[in-house]
């Protein structure tokens, strides 16, 4: 079965770094958008950041060069390297694997930005 394990989220004070890790297994990883969202209690889920198969990358307006997304198609791997943290980036973060054929989540890491 498709499973996506997200590892890293936290605490970390305003101005800090967090680097998340998503494990895809039971999926053709290469041949899947990988991504990052985010959703907060009340709030629709929105993306952080997303890497086509081809590489190219897609960032939400908010990220103003603080994040990188990065994977690694040997490990079935995904990252996201989070700076810069504001309290406003507090959230739950979703991995997500999606392609004409599925669309799968992981089942979210807290990252929470606070002194």
């Amino acid at each position: 079965q498709e499973q996506l394990v997200e590892s890293g989220g936290g605490l970390v004070q305003p101005g800090g770094s967090l680097r998340l890790s998503c494990a895809a297994s039971e999926i053709s990883f290469d041949r899947y958008t990988m991504g990052w969202y985010r959703q907060t209690s009340g709030e629709q889920r929105e993306l952080v950041a997303a890497m086509t198969t081809a590489g190219t990358t897609i960032y939400g307006d908010f990220v103003k060069g603080r994040f990188t997304v990065s994977r690694d198609n040997a490990k079935n791997t995904l990252t996201l390297q989070m700076n810069s943290l504001k309290p406003e980036d507090t959230a739950v973060y979703y991995c997500n694997a999606r392609n004409f054929h599925g669309n799968f989540w992981g089942q979210g890491a807290q990252v929470t930005v606070s002194s």
